[in-house]
């Protein structure tokens, strides 16, 4: 029996798309710093750690799997990005990827940080 086959989203290297999701925010009016802020409080990552990450090319499998502390907290976040809602994700690494492009999205919406960040 061989393993699941790894989708391709788990080689791509999390600095490659990381200018996509600041864009995305900076087109509708928001920071880079909130792009940053929000990846941090997902992943337990400092931002010098993030920003090792962006330079060294770091994949989102060893991106995710390497987090200081993934957010409990994240579980939280639930809704349909891609067309698939991201509660019934049962590949771990895409489930925290489509987490990422969840936070990003409402971001872009114009959610306030506090209730993107899942804060009481």
């Amino acid at each position: 029996m061989s393993a699941p086959a790894r989708h391709r989203v788990h080689a791509m290297r999390v600095g490659g798309v990381y200018p996509l999701y600041v864009a995305k925010a900076e087109k509708k009016g928001r920071t880079k710093g909130e792009v940053d802020e929000i990846i941090r409080w997902l992943t337990g990552y400092t931002q010098a750690g993030l920003e090792a990450c962006l330079q060294d090319g770091t994949d989102f499998e060893t991106f995710f799997t390497r987090a200081p502390r993934l957010n409990p907290a994240r579980t939280a976040i639930t809704g349909v990005i891609c067309g698939v809602r991201v509660e019934t994700i049962d590949d771990p690494v895409m489930r925290e990827v489509r987490y990422l492009d969840k936070l990003i999205d409402e971001l872009a919406r114009g959610r306030p940080l506090p209730k993107i960040l899942r804060a009481g």
